[in-house]
């Protein structure tokens, strides 16, 4: 059951009692337990904001530079697209087309960059806890998230490709 005595009233219940015994005893630093866990693991908490921090910043970098990328290599290909349109090609197959490509460059960069992320696990093992540094669901996860920035960066660019109409293109070059 939980008292409704704020930290302060403790205190001065606690010096009281203390200078009933001995005036001359100091009474400092009193604080309650859930301060003195939270004062303990300060440190901890401020690299975990910091390292969560990082990781959505770098997160956004890697979907703009797939977005990027997908998007300069779609606009260079965009007379080849606009001939397999005029061929006979479905929007569906262009879609997939591009999409399969933005997909194979981050599959590269999830199988190397998994590879690194295993290698350097003993630097990171000293900032995680509550997890191993090689715990596969955390990867899992990290790939599942990866994929799906990565899909949806390279959906706009192949969406873009897709409502292009072949004959300005084939006109344009």
């Amino acid at each position: 059951m939980r008292s409704s005595l704020s930290t302060a009233s403790v205190a001065a219940g606690i010096r009281q009692a203390t200078h009933a015994i001995d005036k001359d005893l100091p009474v400092t630093g009193i604080a309650s337990f859930p301060d003195m866990i939270g004062q303990s693991i300060s440190q901890e908490r401020f690299r975990a904001i910091l390292l969560g921090s990082f990781s959505a910043i770098a997160l956004a970098l890697a979907a703009g530079g797939i977005f990027g990328v997908t998007a300069y290599s779609t606009s260079q290909r965009a007379h080849e697209i606009g001939i397999r349109m005029a061929l006979g090609a479905q929007p569906g197959d262009v879609l997939r087309l591009i999409l399969g490509h933005g997909m194979k460059l981050t599959l590269l960069g999830l199988g190397s960059g998994g590879v690194a992320a295993f290698l350097l696990t003993r630097l990171m093992a000293s900032l995680l806890y509550g997890v191993s540094a090689t715990d596969p669901l955390t990867f899992a996860a990290v790939a599942i998230v990866l994929l799906g920035v990565a899909l949806t960066a390279s959906y706009i660019p192949a969406r873009r490709a897709v409502r292009v109409d072949p004959m300005v293109v084939l006109r344009h070059e």
